[in-house]
């Protein structure tokens, strides 16, 4: 397990949920090698549909770009490893809206 290492870039979560994603990806890491990207991702938002509802997206790897409207208090982008992770709940234009190189 790698909790402790992730570095959190930006985030409006609550710390709880902050810690779990970090934990979900750390979870993540250890099922799949660090090149399975989708792999990843797609634990990691069954993960947080499972325990917050349907509707989460989930980003990861090295290099992305990316601008999308999320619920607020629902979003986090952290690195962890050699990894990029990027993991919000979708929401309508009315929400927060975040870009990230």
């Amino acid at each position: 397990m790698l909790e402790g290492k992730a570095l959190v870039d930006d985030s409006d979560m609550p710390w709880k949920m902050q810690v779990q994603a970090m934990s979900f990806a750390s979870q993540a890491l250890d099922l799949y090698d660090v090149f399975d990207c989708i792999s990843i991702a797609g634990f990691i938002k069954k993960e947080f549909d499972n325990k917050y509802g349907n509707g989460w997206q989930c980003v990861v790897g090295s290099s992305f770009g990316c601008f999308f409207t999320h619920s607020k208090g629902t979003f986090i982008y952290f690195t962890l490893e050699r990894l990029k992770f990027l993991i919000f709940k979708g929401a309508s234009s009315s929400s927060s809206s975040s870009t990230f190189p």
